[in-house]
C-alpha cells in the first residue's frame, strides 16, 4: 500500500534489538536497553513512525503469561517515553513457531495491521531484528530489513544470505536506514 498520506515505518524487534535478551521477561526490572538504542530511537522517530513487533513464544510455552508480556511492554514503553521516544503501537505474536499462526515472523500479519490501522506505507518501511525471520519480515511486506548482531544476532550472522544488511546493533541500523530512505 502506497500513497501520499501513507508514513514509513521501522518494525522493532524487541529482545535482542532494542534490550538485551534475557530470556523469556516477566520482570520489569529485567528490561535493560542496549546503550544506543534511545538515541537511535530518537533519531529513527522524526522520519518514521515506530513500532514493536515481538514474538514471545514463552506465553505458549507456559514459561511467562500475556499478562507479563504486557506489563513488561507497558515499562518498556513508559521508559521510552521518559527519554521522548514514541511508539505507535506494540504487536505480541504469542504462540510457537511451530503453531503455524498468522501472527508470527516472518509473516506479515501485523505489518498490514499496521499499515491498515495507521496508515503505513510498507514499500518505504524497514524490520531490525536479530533473527533472519526479522529480515524476511520486512521484505515479506515490500520493505526492507536490517540484521544486527546484539542478542542472537552475532550466532546467526554466518546463517545469513549475501546481500543481508547487518549491522553492530541499533544504533548503526539506524543510522543506515536513515541512509537509505526513500
Amino acid at each position: 500500500m502506497r500513497g501520499p498520506d501513507l508514513r514509513p515505518a521501522v518494525f522493532l524487534d524487541r529482545d535482542g534489538t532494542i534490550i538485551e535478551d534475557r530470556g523469556h521477561l516477566s520482570r520489569t526490572e529485567d528490561v535493560a536497553f542496549f546503550p544506543d538504542t534511545l538515541e537511535a530511537l530518537r533519531k529513527l522517530q522524526q522520519a518514521f513512525l515506530l513500532f514493536i513487533v515481538t514474538n514471545q513464544s514463552g506465553v505458549a510455552q507456559g514459561l511467562i503469561g500475556l499478562e507479563d508480556v504486557a506489563r513488561v511492554n507497558a515499562h518498556l514503553l513508559a521508559k521510552l517515553t521518559e527519554a521522548d521516544v514514541h511508539i505507535t503501537d506494540v504487536y505480541v505474536c504469542p504462540h510457537r513457531r511451530a503453531d503455524g499462526c498468522v501472527c508470527v515472523k516472518p509473516n506479515r500479519y501485523f505489518l498490514d495491521r499496521a499499515a491498515a490501522e495507521h496508515g503505513v506505507d510498507l514499500e518505504r518501511s524497514f524490520a531490525v531484528g536479530d533473527h533472519f525471520h526479522d529480515v524476511e519480515l520486512a521484505a515479506n511486506a515490500g520493505g526492507r530489513g536490517v540484521f544486527v548482531r546484539t542478542g542472537h544476532g552475532e550466532s546467526h550472522v554466518h546463517e545469513l544470505p549475501a546481500g543481508t544488511v547487518v549491522a553492530a546493533g541499533i544504533g548503526e541500523a539506524a543510522d543506515w536506514i536513515l541512509e537509505h530512505a526513500s
